[in-house]
């Protein structure tokens, strides 16, 4: 994959939500404009551009045709707890966090958290 794309609905609390994420995941800025950012990882770069007031009449949700979620894998479950004690701390959602770290299974360690438009984002780990 080159890149991905994301139109969101304040581009200043995406940019401060993923920003912080992509750069803990290894990613790097890129790009920046006055609609949009982007984070570079190695070939792959992923952008969040500033939806026109003219398309913000229907909010994004997961459940609707399209995109459910992003999934990032970090290498051990240290990481994964690392970065929930951050989203924690940030006030950010932690999603299933009754069955957290185990909600994708009782093989799969992960985060699941959303962005400021409820995208889902789950970091896992690669370890088992």
């Amino acid at each position: 994959m080159d890149h991905l794309e994301l139109y969101v609905s304040r581009l200043d609390e995406s940019e401060a939500y993923w920003g912080w994420l992509l750069q803990e995941l290894g990613f790097t800025p890129f790009q920046h404009w006055e609609e949009g950012r982007s984070w570079r990882h190695g070939d792959f770069y992923l952008v969040i551009v500033q939806t026109e007031e003219r398309f913000q009449d229907v909010p994004y949700h997961r459940c609707r045709t399209g995109l459910n979620h992003l999934a990032f894998r970090v290498p051990t479950k240290a990481d994964v707890d690392r970065l929930t004690q951050e989203v924690k701390k940030r006030g950010m959602p932690i999603l299933y966090e009754d069955r957290h770290p185990f909600a994708g299974g009782p093989d799969h360690y992960a985060l699941y958290t959303e962005d400021p438009d409820r995208m889902k984002v789950e970091i896992t780990a690669e370890e088992a």
